[in-house]
């Protein structure tokens, strides 16, 4: 399966990335801008985890333009933000987002986002039910 990890944040994207490629995603990343060249050239990922605050293109706007997109609309859409506002959280999902993670979390807690969205790749060598 595949990710994009869409932060400002080097840091944040690093950490993200590590999760999800220890539990068997192929990830790339970048900012707001650099995620949609990236949808633009292919392949499209199964799941893309946004944070908010950024300063080329802002994540609520990312998933707006992703949303709008006919080729791009079945791509779950997680924001992974400092938001913690109930209004952002209802704007964001209103969007288009599907599940919403507040930083700081637990490598455990975006486990269980991606359980609850059936994005948890089977380990290698079994088939996913």
């Amino acid at each position: 399966m595949r990710a994009l990890v869409v932060d400002d944040s080097r840091a944040m994207r690093r950490i993200v990335a590590r999760i999800l490629t220890g539990i068997g995603y192929d990830v790339e990343a970048g900012d707001g801008q650099q995620a949609l060249d990236v949808l633009a050239r292919g392949p499209k990922p199964h799941l893309a985890c946004i944070d908010w605050n950024m300063p080329v293109m802002d994540g609520l706007s990312l998933v707006v333009r992703v949303r709008e997109n006919p080729q791009w609309r079945d791509i779950t859409l997680m924001m992974v933000t400092t938001e913690s506002e109930h209004s952002q959280i209802v704007r964001a999902l209103a969007a288009g987002a599907h599940e919403y993670l507040i930083k700081p979390f637990t490598s455990d807690s975006l486990r269980e986002k991606l359980d609850l969205l059936g994005l948890v790749p089977a380990p290698t060598g079994e088939v996913a039910s």
